[in-house]
């Protein structure tokens, strides 16, 4: 018998909102009224899948979190049992993700809600998995929280890390993934110091050891001016600089980096790192590549954060354990060897309290 799928970390605990269909579309909560004033309640087998090849998979363990509550009494009962595939598996196209068996009323207000899930989940992760890929192998970090409502700032950052990304600059989405928030600092805290040694320093005086001193080097002068001045004031407590110079200003370049790079050896500052941020896509870095930039890290926000959703579709293929499908969608269980059985109880367990 294989082995049951079980989390192994904590799922985001559904909202009442959620759970009791305010977010579903309507006509899921029309459908069990109907249903309900009928009489009829048949255990169905709903089969999800979308039709990207090579997406990665994100938002099928917040979903089988949901699933956990929804179908709490039916599992008890024997009346209900879903199969599903992992955050972060690399799915074919029209490969089947998520399989449930229950009595329809059990589910069907939540169909709009774990497609969301995927939709934006695996949207999110496999833009982050192209991105890793062309930065390869230097490490990307994800900087999109600000591109996204805050109330799915951690699903956008749980799910680059899911791509990829070594983390992320939110504490929710980081923690959720095991990992611990990364950023430098904010063109706000050296003007509000007026000088980016002065801003250094005081970062320096304030933050815990473990936080590597990653020190922004183009607000007030030259990047490699700063740079050097920066290497002088820190000696060897400098991890870093981030270089993330204003689009009006022509942005980051590979020559830049090149000359903030030969700048820091000069200063004997060889073990700083450089990290580039601002508008960063795949086109962009590809150029940092092709001209060999020494770059330590890339923060890439809008390449990850603005794509758009990988649709998901959900359908019957059994009602009552006969099969049925609609015209131009073949009936019957579909074939799906990498399925497995989740234990929906351990799911349960692992939810995390509701924040929101």
């Amino acid at each position: 018998m294989a082995e049951l799928d079980r989390p192994t970390r904590p799922v985001p605990r559904p909202l009442p909102a959620l759970l009791t269909g305010e977010n579903a579309d309507v006509y899921f909560l029309r459908s069990e009224q109907v249903l309900a004033g009928d009489g009829r309640n048949p255990v169905v087998t709903m089969e999800v899948f979308c039709r990207r090849a090579g997406a990665t998979l994100c938002g099928i363990d917040e979903a089988k979190g949901l699933l956990s509550i929804a179908l709490e009494a039916d599992a008890a009962a024997g009346n209900a049992a879903v199969w599903a595939l992992r955050d972060g598996d690399l799915i074919e196209a029209k490969e089947v993700v998520l399989r449930i068996r229950a009595p329809y009323q059990s589910i069907a207000r939540f169909e709009t809600a774990y497609l969301g899930m995927l939709a934006h989940g695996t949207g999110w992760a496999t833009a982050a998995r192209a991105i890793v890929d062309a930065a390869a192998p230097t490490p990307v970090i994800a900087f999109g929280a600000r591109h996204v409502h805050p109330n799915i700032a951690d699903r956008l950052d749980y799910a680059a890390i899911i791509g990829g990304a070594t983390s992320a600059s939110t504490t929710a989405g980081s923690s959720r993934a095991g990992k611990m928030p990364v950023g430098t600092m904010p063109h706000a805290l050296v003007l509000i110091y007026g000088d980016t040694v002065e801003a250094a320093l005081a970062f320096d005086r304030n933050i815990e050891r473990e936080v590597p001193r990653i020190v922004l080097v183009d607000t007030f002068r030259d990047e490699s001016e700063e740079s050097v001045r920066v290497a002088a004031a820190l000696g060897n407590k400098l991890g870093g600089v981030r270089l993330d110079r204003a689009s009006e200003l022509g942005g980051v370049t590979p020559a830049l980096v090149a000359e903030v790079r030969a700048a820091l050896d000069a200063a004997g500052a060889t073990a700083a790192q450089i990290v580039i941020s601002g508008g960063l896509s795949l086109e962009r870095i590809a150029e940092f590549k092709a001209a060999g930039s020494r770059v330590d890290t890339y923060a890439v926000g809008s390449a990850i954060s603005g794509v758009r959703p990988i649709d998901f579709t959900a359908d019957i293929h059994e009602i009552d354990g006969q099969p049925i499908g609609k015209r131009g969608r073949p009936s019957g269980t579909t074939t799906s060897p990498r399925l497995r059985e989740v234990d929906l109880a351990a799911w349960r367990a692992a939810l995390a309290p509701a924040t929101r």
